[in-house]
């Protein structure tokens, strides 16, 4: 029988918070770190996106955290991005209010002024990204030398975006005795040095595979001239659904979402020339079911998590191997499939052929399905992708006020097929609409 909170050791306050939120079985990572994490111990957790680490370490530090003076916070949490950030400080509040503390997130992309009030007024839990951080303190808003709590979450994206130096003066200027916990989807290079330095005989916890599994998922590689591409994209949105689509640049970006909207697949679009507020706007649309489709760049879609996404579309092939692999895990989590579709320029087809003799993906480069049909046809044996039984509980609309989430998938309606428009380009019909208002009553639950 799978423990609950409670049996991990969790407050009946928090406990009863959780129950209301539907939460009532606790992930793997979670019941492997929660215990040792409220003893005090510094922990490592190697666990994949999508796995519940926000959970997992913002319970053990609520229980913990002391009452804060004005602009000394008692807690603080280092997050690579600022939609992670605000992510965290979101599915954190509720639990928050139930224990009497407060949490507030800063981050760059938006004013400083609201920031610093809230820390004059004094907050308990400090979410925040290391650049916005550092220059509220090179301002004096803030002062971490109360800080006794540390939480350095997915400090691999830390290090893939240069931002290890920076963790480290902050770390340097937190208590001296201080409770740190360190989550990352792999431990080596900066990330283990990190670990060496600063924390003490950590217990380490490892849940899941440090890289998303290819073979979770059904992939297609298709052949095709870019003035064709944007037609097959949304074919593609309107087969399966939910869809991530990244693209190069962000021209490209802002490119393909004008052009899906204009053929009737709601999308937005999230890059770093984007202002915060536009980008939470666009991670909100994707997130509630607005938007079917999300056209991000690479360096935009690091630390967003969503879950039920069914399909990942390579709009523009991946120059490395890694990058294909961190795409691609956007889709089949939490025990479901999923669909990744990439599309291949003729001049390119050497190169995704190494990377797929690299990555032992069998799958065939071939001509994309025929779009003379109400929609792209597919195998018989392949649609939207469907979820393993879990034994974890959820709400359907997760994301109402004053609710924790837990991450898993929700159901979805398998999208109609709707007849193209002419001139080769396919458009969704109004029945598309209706789909998408259904969908939107079942809001993704994000992924941590």
């Amino acid at each position: 029988m799978s423990p609950t909170f409670a049996d991990l050791g969790v407050s009946d306050s928090i406990v009863a918070v959780l129950d209301r939120g539907g939460i009532t079985s606790p992930f793997e990572i979670q019941t492997a770190t929660i215990p040792d994490l409220l003893k005090g111990r510094d922990v490592v957790g190697r666990a994949p996106t999508g796995s519940g680490k926000t959970l997992a370490f913002g319970i053990p530090l609520l229980t913990r955290v002391r009452r804060a003076e004005p602009k000394l916070p008692n807690a603080l949490i280092l997050a690579p991005t600022r939609e992670l950030a605000e992510q965290i400080a979101t599915e954190l509040r509720p639990l928050a209010e139930a224990v009497e503390r407060r949490i507030s997130a800063v981050y760059g992309g938006v004013g400083l002024e609201p920031q610093v009030k809230n820390l004059q007024r004094g907050v308990d839990v400090l979410v925040a990204t290391p650049g916005r951080l550092e220059d509220l303190i090179e301002r004096r808003a803030v002062s971490l030398k109360q800080v006794a709590i540390v939480v350095v979450d997915e400090a691999d994206r830390m290090a893939d975006m240069g931002f290890i130096p920076a963790v480290r003066r902050i770390l340097d200027g937190t208590a001296e005795q201080r409770h740190t916990m360190l989550f990352s989807a792999t431990l080596e290079g900066d990330v283990g040095k990190l670990v060496k330095k600063y924390q003490t005989d950590p217990v380490r916890h490892a849940v899941g595979s440090p890289t998303p599994d290819l073979s979770a998922t059904q992939h297609y590689f298709w052949e095709i001239p870019r003035p064709e591409r944007i037609g097959l994209c949304a074919s593609v949105v309107a087969t399966f659904g939910s869809t991530i689509v990244f693209t190069r640049t962000r021209h490209g970006a802002d490119r393909a979402a004008r052009q899906l909207n204009q053929v009737g697949i709601p999308a937005a679009a999230i890059h770093g020339n984007r202002s915060q507020a536009q980008r939470s706007r666009a991670l909100r649309e994707f997130a509630s079911g607005k938007a079917l489709a999300l056209v991000a760049t690479d360096v935009a879609a690091r630390g967003i998590h969503v879950d039920g996404v069914e399909c990942v579309v390579h709009y523009d092939p991946v120059d490395e191997d890694s990058a294909y692999i961190h795409r691609s895990g956007r889709t089949a989590r939490a025990g479901a499939l999923g669909q990744v579709v990439s599309f291949v320029d003729p001049s390119q087809v050497r190169l995704v052929k190494a990377m797929k003799r690299r990555l032992e993906l069998s799958q065939e480069i071939s001509a994309p399905p025929p779009l003379d049909g109400p929609a792209v046809s597919f195998p018989s044996d392949v649609g939207p992708s469907k979820t393993a039984p879990s034994k974890n509980s959820h709400t359907k609309n997760s994301h109402a006020k004053n609710k924790p989430t837990q991450h898993s998938k929700p159901k979805r309606h398998k999208p109609k097929r709707h007849k193209p428009k002419h001139r080769g380009r396919q458009r969704v019909s109004s029945g598309a609409a209706r789909r998408h208002k259904s969908a939107a009553g079942h809001g993704r639950q994000r992924s941590r």
